[in-house]
């Protein structure tokens, strides 16, 4: 249950990001709304991710997936073009993800 709490987590957080975007640095008052609310709601949703979760790996994964889903949404949604290093990074990152979920002992498995 904690990871699916973990998931809207980022949900959220990649909606605020994108509104965030969208928002024209809060010229638009509808995305605007939209970024304070989403992101609230993802803070008190990892703050719930947090009683299971050590805060470390808890930051790790939530900041980790939204840097990969605002990328994806920036290239589609956006336009915004990302070169060979961004993309390699973004694949450090995924792995990265991947390594805490496979090899750690400090999430709940």
């Amino acid at each position: 249950m904690t990871y699916v709490i973990l998931a809207f987590a980022v949900l959220a957080e990649t909606i605020g990001t994108a509104a965030l975007q969208a928002s024209q640095q809060f010229t638009r008052p509808l995305p605007s709304v939209l970024v304070v609310i989403s992101y609230a709601l993802a803070f008190w949703l990892l703050s719930i991710v947090l009683r299971s979760f050590p805060v470390g790996i808890a930051y790790a994964l939530w900041s980790g997936l939204g840097i990969v889903f605002i990328a994806i949404i920036g290239l589609v949604v956006f336009g915004q073009r990302l070169d060979w290093p961004a993309i390699i990074g973004i694949g450090l990152i995924l792995a990265g993800i991947v390594v805490i979920n496979l090899f750690s002992a400090t999430t709940g498995h």
